[in-house]
């Protein structure tokens, strides 16, 4: 889980790779942008972790294995668009791009939520399906 404890390791994956997220949460999607502060992320973290603890999304920290570095994040949130119970969104530090790191966590994630988690239908905007096409689905019926 994704925590405050977090934020420094955070801080640094996000702002070592400004250039590589902004083509991974969409083209309109303003975050991380270059004011981003240690306390605005720490903001986001603690939101984020309120938010798992309550069931409503989850965020997933990928730390290397002894947990000095902060190599990015998985985040799995229910879906706004219909036909699909879940949108997952999944980064690496752009420095762990060279490595192989994306392509592999990319193919773990999938496995992970297919095999244990209770979606039927999962996106994976930006990689599955492009971001035209997502933004382009209609939204859910409000019940």
């Amino acid at each position: 889980m994704l925590t405050i404890n977090d934020v420094v390791k955070d801080y640094d994956a996000v702002m070592s790779s400004l250039d590589h997220l902004k083509d991974v949460f969409g083209p309109d999607n303003l975050w991380p942008s270059t004011e981003l502060t240690l306390e605005q992320d720490l903001v986001d973290l603690g939101w984020h972790q309120k938010e798992f603890q309550i069931g409503s999304s989850f965020a997933y920290t990928v730390m290397k294995p002894d947990e000095t570095r902060c190599l990015g994040c998985v985040y799995v949130d229910p879906s706004e668009k219909a036909g699909f119970d879940a949108k997952v969104i999944l980064w690496v530090r752009q420095s762990a791009m060279n490595e192989g790191l994306d392509e592999t966590l990319f193919a773990a994630v999938k496995l992970w939520i297919s095999e244990e988690w209770w979606f039927d239908e999962v996106a994976f905007p930006g990689r599955q399906i492009s971001w035209r096409e997502w933004e382009a689905l209609p939204e859910k019926a409000v019940a």
